[in-house]
């Protein structure tokens, strides 16, 4: 597969990123320190590259019958303006990828997978478009997005938009998008995010994306802003409780054993592709009295547990870690791991298992961090 890379490449390189393959895209890493940059998103704002990621435009008369079709949530019920987080599953039930669906329109939606996922989503969503009057179109490739996360995000917005559009954007509520001029450039500017923190991501042509970048990157500099790469993402979102997928979501797990269970509307009209098998993996409890669950675990030593690591009870393995790290926030380890129900409620005592040495951790309840609003 030919490397992939975003249309601020160059600008990574002039900041000294170190770069990783990522869904067969060439991403930062890390800029200078990974530490740094978690806690300017904590403390202040990080400025992030997002343009791996997939966006899908759907538009049509029956744009929202055919979103409640191919995805489990009741999608037709959006607002104009407004986003929702949903899930594309397999008939069985098995995860294909999560996203977020922000109506732009009466007829005009667009949906944004994960950066190694979009093809698969893009021919599933084609394929499921048969019979319904609408279009599916890939605009991935067109596509830049630039996110500016962390408590001064609302401050340096304000810095790049008109007076009239920084009291349209920064009256956003959570999980909302609209149009604005950004430094002189047409964006869809949504307050979403995936760190915990406050938020702002921007969706811009790929012919704009250096001169938004360098805009956002002179506005943020006096709040303490800095570029930020996915090693710090990845630290923020596991903080935040967020699921990766490959980690946390795949195929062969279902929205009930991770805890997920609220996104899927079986109460909406008409069929839904997965609606059979989760109707009876609902009806049979999966995920709140029989199988697994997904979990916190809060390491109550100084020993950090990794994705794949057994979770013990009283020796025996009932799971395993999906992710895990030291919390940079928090002071001590944490991570999400799939439990036996019956070892899923908080302050359940476990063990992991790092590398033959079983470590004490507590299932604790999600999100490990909380902003203060």
């Amino acid at each position: 597969m030919a490397q992939k890379f975003t249309a601020l490449h160059a600008e990574h390189e002039r900041l000294g990123a170190s770069f990783t393959d990522f869904g067969g895209w060439q991403m930062p890493l890390k800029y200078k320190s990974e530490l740094a940059e978690h806690r300017a998103v904590r403390e202040a704002a990080g400025l992030f590259d997002l343009s791996h990621m997939g966006e899908v435009r759907v538009t049509g008369p029956q744009a929202g019958a055919y979103l409640d079709y191919a995805l489990v949530g009741k999608l037709s019920a959006i607002a104009v303006g407004k986003a929702k987080y949903s899930l594309i599953c397999q008939p069985d039930g098995g995860i294909i990828d999560d996203l977020i669906v922000y109506r732009l329109g009466d007829e005009d939606y667009m949906v944004v997978p994960n950066a190694g996922n979009a093809p698969t989503v893009v021919a599933e969503l084609t394929e499921r478009a048969a019979g319904f009057d609408v279009s599916v179109e890939d605009v991935s490739g067109q596509t830049s997005l630039v996110a500016v996360q962390g408590p001064r995000a609302a401050e340096i917005m304000r810095k790049l938009l008109s007076a009239e559009d920084g009291d349209l954007v920064t009256g956003l509520k959570y999980y909302s998008a609209t149009r604005a001029t950004v430094t002189g450039h047409d964006a869809l500017v949504a307050r979403t995010g995936y760190t915990g923190e406050d938020g702002f991501e921007l969706f811009v042509a790929n012919e704009d994306a250096a001169a938004v970048w360098a805009a956002a990157e002179a506005a943020g500099e006096e709040y303490g802003m800095i570029p930020c790469g996915l090693a710090c993402r990845d630290s923020l979102r596991l903080e935040a409780g967020m699921p990766l997928y490959g980690n946390e979501l795949s195929r062969d797990g279902s929205p009930y054993e991770a805890g997920l269970g609220g996104v899927v509307a079986l109460s909406k009209e008409g069929d839904f592709v997965g609606r059979a098998a989760l109707q009876q993996k609902k009806d049979a409890g999966v995920g709140t009295t029989t199988g697994q669950r997904l979990v916190g675990l809060k390491g109550l030593g100084r020993r950090a547990a990794r994705s794949h690591y057994p979770v013990l009870s009283e020796g025996t393995q009932i799971g395993e870690v999906t992710s895990g790290q030291p919390s940079p926030t928090l002071g001590h380890p944490i991570a999400l791991a799939y439990v036996a129900v019956g070892c899923s409620e908080p302050g359940t005592q476990l063990d992991v298992d790092l590398r033959g040495k079983p470590e004490a951790f507590e299932v604790v309840a999600l999100p490990f961090y909380k902003r203060q609003k």
